[in-house]
């Protein structure tokens, strides 16, 4: 299977865990307006995982710039990868239902160890890919091969250190999440200016 094949397949995923987030966010009740300000959570949460979501589409086509061939192996890690991200709308919707009550730790839990595992499968993927360039074209620049792998290294470590703060408190949990999504998109738009231009 060509790179391009499977990218193409990969968007499409990615589009739809994205387009699953809104279905989340629920307005009930006869005053409106109280309503949709009742529904912050719900806002907070699709904003968060949308984000995070965008990122790790962004950063998946970056990879993708540097990927020659895939072999069965990258494919199934991929596969494995997409099922993660496909099922992050679930856990979003957990905590934007339990934002404001006891329900919050398990929520908060389920949505780290969610990040956690896609996080696992993505770098398992770069690392598949990179190690002895195994599958990177042969021009692939050593710089950006480098910066990618840097910024992949953290990922899985600091989703489980915020998953694990749930135990503690879960809203300094959640809090977390969505400062490492703000890191990652300013990270990602760093890494995007050292990279080759995309088409």
């Amino acid at each position: 299977m060509s790179s391009s094949r499977l990218e193409t397949f990969s968007d499409g995923v990615f589009a739809i865990a994205a387009t699953l987030l809104i279905l989340n966010v629920r307005v009930t009740g006869s005053d409106l307006g109280r309503s949709l300000d009742r529904a912050w959570p719900s806002y907070a949460a699709y904003a968060v995982s949308f984000v995070t979501i965008g990122i790790m589409w962004a950063n998946h086509h970056g990879v993708f710039s540097q990927i020659d061939k895939v072999d069965r192996t990258f494919l199934l890690v991929n596969v494995l990868f997409l099922m993660a991200v496909a099922f992050v709308p679930f856990p979003t919707a957990l905590v934007a239902e339990h934002l404001r009550d006891g329900g919050l730790e398990p929520a908060a839990l389920a949505y780290g160890f969610t990040l956690t595992v896609t996080a696992v499968f993505y770098s398992a993927l770069w690392f598949y890919a990179s190690v002895r360039r195994r599958l990177l074209r042969q021009e692939a620049d050593a710089r950006v091969v480098s910066g990618i792998t840097r910024s992949f290294l953290p990922g899985p470590w600091v989703y489980l250190t915020a998953t694990l703060l749930a135990l503690w408190n879960p809203k300094v949990s959640v809090v977390l999440y969505a400062v490492i999504a703000v890191f990652y998109m300013f990270e990602s738009a760093l890494f995007g200016r050292r990279s080759p231009a995309v088409e």
